[in-house]
C-alpha cells in the first residue's frame, strides 16, 4: 500500500510515523515548509517526498491541513486524482470542505470521505508528532452516502494500520455540531479561563482540575481561530447555552441562594453521570 500525506504538523507527521510502523506501506509525505518534508524524510517519518508525478501511486490520500487548504488543495489537485486513489481529509471541521471536496470527487471519479482523527495535543508541528498518537482514538468518517458499504469497508482497512480504536461514520453538519461541543468549546473555556490575573498566583495551590481545565489553552491560535470561524453557528449557540448557565450560578453565589446553587450543581452532576457514566 502507498500513502500520501499533504501537511506533516503534529496529526500528519503522526499519521505518517503510524504507517511506517508497517513494512508494508510505503508513505511519500508534503508540507507547505520544503525543511519540514526534508526532516522528515531524515527522520525515516516518509519514505520520499509526495510530488505530482507521484499521485497516481497512491492507494490512499490523506490531506492533514487546515479545511481551507484542503479545498484550495483539492480543487487543484483532483484532476490529477486517480479513480483507485481514496482520498480523507483530516481537518477539524467537515461542512465547508465536504460541500466543495465531493463535487470535485464526482466530477473526477474518486472516493473522497471527510475524516476527524480524534487525538492531539497542546503542541503542535511535526516535531511532537508521534507513531502512537492515534492508537485506540476514534476516527470520524463523513462519506458522501451512507449506503456504500464497500466504501466505508475499504476505508477502515485503508486506515486499519494507524491503530484507530474505533471509526465512527456521520454526516458533515452532526460532525460540526458535536465537535463545537466536545472540542472547540473545551479550547474557548480553557483559554478564556486562564486570563484571570489570579493565573500568575497559582502556584502551589493548583491540583489536577486546574491541570485539566488549562491544558488545551496552550493552543495554535491561527489553527483554532479558523475552526471556530468556519464553525460559528454552532459555535455561537453553545457559548450562548454556556453564557446562559453561568449566569444561574453567578446569581445564585451572589444572592447567597445555597438551595439554587446546590440544585444547579446537582443538575450538572447528573447529566454527566447519565452521558459518561458512573
Amino acid at each position: 500500500m502507498t500513502v500520501g500525506i499533504i501537511g506533516l504538523g503534529l496529526i500528519g507527521g503522526s499519521l505518517a510515523k503510524a504507517y511506517r510502523r508497517d513494512p508494508s506501506v510505503t508513505v511519500l509525505g508534503w508540507d507547505t515548509d520544503r525543511s519540514i518534508t526534508e526532516f522528515a524524510q531524515i527522520a525515516q517519518a516518509i519514505h520520499a517526498p509526495l510530488t505530482e508525478e507521484r499521485l497516481g501511486e497512491l492507494d490512499l490520500l490523506l490531506l492533514a491541513t487546515y479545511p481551507e487548504a484542503v479545498v484550495e488543495h483539492m480543487e487543484r489537485l483532483a484532476p490529477k486524482i486517480q479513480p483507485h486513489t481514496m482520498v480523507i481529509d483530516c481537518a477539524g471541521t467537515k461542512e465547508k470542505v465536504c460541500q466543495k471536496v465531493f463535487p470535485l470527487a464526482e466530477q473526477y471519479g474518486f472516493p473522497f470521505l471527510g475524516g476527524h482523527p480524534m487525538a492531539g495535543t497542546h503542541f503542535s508541528g511535526f516535531k511532537y508528532s508521534r507513531a502512537d498518537l492515534f492508537d485506540g482514538a476514534p476516527m470520524v468518517l463523513v462519506p458522501p452516502t451512507f449506503d456504500d458499504i464497500r466504501l466505508l469497508d475499504r476505508a477502515k482497512k485503508l486506515l486499519e494500520p494507524v491503530g484507530f480504536g474505533r471509526v465512527s461514520i456521520t454526516t458533515a453538519d452532526k460532525h460540526d455540531q458535536r465537535i463545537a461541543f466536545t472540542s472547540q468549546m473545551a479550547h474557548v473555556i480553557s483559554n478564556a479561563y486562564i486570563k484571570s490575573p489570579t493565573a500568575r498566583e497559582h502556584d502551589g495551590f493548583s491540583a489536577g482540575s486546574y491541570k485539566d481545565l488549562t491544558r488545551v489553552a496552550w493552543l495554535n491560535p491561527s489553527m483554532w481561530a479558523e475552526l471556530f470561524l468556519e464553525n460559528r453557528g454552532n459555535m455561537l449557540f453553545e457559548l450562548d447555552t454556556l453564557i446562559a448557565a453561568l449566569d444561574q450560578y453567578r446569581k445564585a453565589i451572589r444572592e447567597n441562594d445555597f438551595d439554587t446553587l446546590c440544585r444547579l450543581l446537582d443538575e450538572g452532576r447528573k447529566i454527566k453521570e447519565e452521558v459518561d457514566g458512573k
